[in-house]
Order: structure tokens, then C-alpha cells, then sequence
């Protein structure tokens, strides 16, 4: 029985890269989602002693639509990881270590929004789409978003 020879394959225009390379992404990406809950924890913690005073696991819970005990699961590794403290009957209050990593992560959103909403993307989705991003972009991204945001103003202001 003959076989017919198959075709030769024509090279992807999408290569995979190297496997080192990619994982090395997958890796970065991997630290991103684990990182993005604690995260996300200190920035609300942070928003709601700035707005209320205080910041009860319950009312992080119901913020960030999860069960009580995940956030108590979690609060316990902010508590672990030196990034909050909690008093019984008192809330939780950030660490230096904790608001440093809040500002830092204001920051990065507030900078991913403002790239979202110049480039046209509607506000609400611009608002859930810096939820993710956030985490994710690196530091050459940032800093090539302010760039272009402070290349946006120039050009509005002339």
C-alpha cells in the first residue's frame, strides 16, 4: 500500500517562542493572578478606612463578592504576608508594608484607567477592564502609558 507524501507545512506566521520564553511569561502571569488578591484586599482596605474609618471583613466580603470566610481566609494571608494587622472587634488596619503596596497599586490603576478612557474605551468598561490589568501589565508598559498619556496632553494643550 502506497502512502502519498504530505504536503510540506508552510512555517506559522505565528511562531511559538522559545520555551524558555514562554515560560518565563506563563510564569509572570501566574505570579500576577496570585499576587492580584492580596492586592485587590489592600486597595479596598485602604479605600474603606479612607472613606469610613474602618474596614470589617464582612463589609470586604460583600465588596469584593466573596464568602465571609474567603475573606477571612484571605485577611489571614495579608496577616501572613506582613501586609495587614487585625484587632478583634476593631477591623483590619494595613501595615507600612500594606499602604505601600496599596499606593503603589492606586496608582497603577489609576494610570491603566486614564490610558482605557483616552484611547476612547467607555468609562464603566474602562473601569472593570483597569480591574484586571492592572495586575497584569509590567513596568515598561506603565511607564510607556504615561509616556503616551503625557504626549496626549501635550497635544491637547498646543
Amino acid at each position: 500500500m502506497s502512502r502519498k507524501a504530505s504536503p510540506a507545512r508552510k512555517p506559522s506566521p505565528h511562531a511559538l517562542p522559545t520555551e524558555q520564553a514562554q515560560a518565563r511569561r506563563f510564569g509572570k502571569a501566574r505570579t500576577a493572578r496570585s499576587t492580584a488578591i492580596l492586592e485587590d484586599y489592600v486597595e479596598l482596605i485602604a479605600d474603606l478606612i479612607e472613606s469610613t474609618g474602618e474596614a470589617r471583613a464582612t463589609d470586604i466580603a460583600r465588596r469584593l463578592g466573596v464568602s465571609h470566610p474567603t475573606a477571612i481566609n484571605t485577611i489571614a494571608r495579608l496577616k501572613r504576608e506582613d501586609l495587614a494587622t487585625a484587632r478583634p472587634y476593631r477591623g483590619i488596619f494595613l501595615t507600612e508594608k500594606g499602604e505601600a503596596l496599596a499606593r503603589r497599586v492606586r496608582a497603577r490603576h489609576r494610570l491603566v484607567l486614564e490610558v482605557l478612557l483616552a484611547l476612547g474605551v467607555p468609562k464603566e468598561a474602562a473601569e472593570a477592564d483597569a480591574e484586571g490589568i492592572e495586575h497584569h501589565v509590567s513596568e515598561a508598559s506603565l511607564k510607556a502609558f504615561s509616556d503616551f498619556l503625557k504626549g496626549s496632553r501635550i497635544k491637547k494643550a498646543s
